[in-house]
């Protein structure tokens, strides 16, 4: 049994890729970064604290597994060292934008495994570039319209219409959706959970 620990309907379906069935466990959890906290502690803490908040709520169930597999995922978009989260207002999403708008930013993805007791942990993290052009105050507020911005760390989806704001990306694009999909692969085969590229070749 593979659980995931994400409301993420980018992450749900990226993982789909990768594996025929698993349940999908929500996991909530305090995001708050630590005093001082940098970006890469905190996303990998952060995915830490998901898997591990998803195996409480999973021991709860009455049917649950004792083999389970908890997977998590968190990403940041990071520029000058500051995290920027999601937006709660449009004049956040402006502030967000206007940073991003012309300059390359990190987004830096972590990624968690974890079993039923959080005995056995493994944790990866990538990092990826993404170059901005300029974008114009105007198309910020046509953006924030769209509701896309809403519920995104850096008020962008690079996978939606904030595609036209992405000259470049140096690194992993599932990553920068999500999930990363090399690096769960690797972690699927550490934990015994064939993908279906593996399945395939059986």
């Amino acid at each position: 049994m593979l659980v995931l620990a994400s409301a993420s309907p980018r992450r749900k379906e990226l993982l789909s890729l990768l594996v025929k069935e698993f349940e999908v466990l929500p996991a909530d959890i305090d995001e708050t970064p630590m005093y001082q906290e940098n970006a890469e502690d905190y996303v990998v803490r952060m995915a830490i604290e998901k898997a591990s908040a998803a195996a409480l709520k999973y021991r709860q169930q009455a049917d649950f597994d004792m083999s389970a597999t908890f997977i998590a995922s968190d990403t940041s978009v990071v520029i000058d060292g500051r995290i920027l989260g999601k937006p709660a207002s449009l004049e956040d999403s402006l502030s967000m934008l206007r940073l991003l708008s012309g300059r390359s930013h990190k987004v830096i993805t972590s990624l968690c495994f974890s079993n039923l007791q959080h005995e056995h942990i493994a944790t990866k993290l990538v990092v990826s570039d993404v170059l901005f052009r300029k974008i114009s105050n105007v198309e910020i507020e046509q953006y924030w319209k769209t509701g896309e911005p809403q519920d995104k760390a850096g008020s962008y989806a690079v996978q939606g219409l904030g595609a036209i704001f992405v000259r470049s990306i140096s690194g992993s694009y599932s990553a920068v959706v999500g999930l990363p999909l090399y690096e769960t692969a690797q972690l699927l085969a550490q934990f015994g959970i064939h993908s279906l590229e593996e399945m395939s070749h059986e």
